[in-house]
């Protein structure tokens, strides 16, 4: 039985520490670029595997060595930054027509980010402790994915409505100078940890 008391907490306090996270900005920028329902579809799925791993592993996964969670995510930043900044200039009515978008392709791209970036997160390891403290892991699971899954979709929209105002050249230049910080960031985290 699934307690809705436990699910709304859970859910308050999942959104709330993941709203001001880099996923978030992760999901935007991918949702400037590619199809929106693609996009979700593979945030989505990596979410849903992080939120079993947190719940099914408990309290077990605050003690994943963060050097190399950082390393990787890092590494992984700075590699998309590269990409965003040496893609050669394209047409905005070519990149929003979703036949130049494989499903799997861009659903695979957003699985992938998130499974990395969210590896052993803050909201990884909050829905671990919850789990470990209610003792209800279905309540605690359906409350972080449901919040995990909100932030994602708000940063995807947003992205989307964003590039109806912005010109694609100029976000594609601040996310890659956004994700350039944040790989320089983990990184840092990764020697300083």
């Amino acid at each position: 039985m699934i307690s809705l008391t436990v699910t709304a907490v859970v859910f308050g306090v999942v959104f709330l520490a993941e709203l001001p996270d880099k996923t978030a900005l992760a999901g935007l920028v991918l949702g400037t670029r590619y199809r929106a329902s693609y996009v979700f579809a593979g945030v989505a799925a990596a979410f849903a595997l992080h939120v079993a791993l947190a719940v099914a592993a408990g309290s077990v996964l605050t003690l994943l060595p963060q050097q190399i969670v950082h390393a990787v995510t890092g590494v992984l930043f700075l590699g998309g930054a590269a990409m965003l900044l040496l893609k050669k200039d394209e047409d905005e009515e070519e990149v929003r027509k979703p036949e130049n978008q494989s499903f799997w392709k861009v659903s695979g791209a957003g699985f992938m980010l998130i499974l990395v970036a969210e590896f052993g997160d803050l909201t990884q390891i909050m829905t671990a402790n919850l789990a470990a403290r209610y003792d209800d892991p279905l309540s605690v699971g359906l409350g972080a994915v449901l919040a995990l899954w909100t932030v994602a979709g708000l940063g995807i929209v947003g992205g989307k409505a964003l590039m109806k105002r912005v010109p694609l050249k100029l976000i594609t230049q601040i996310a890659a100078l956004l994700m350039l910080g944040l790989g320089v960031w983990s990184l840092w985290e990764a020697v300083t940890a």
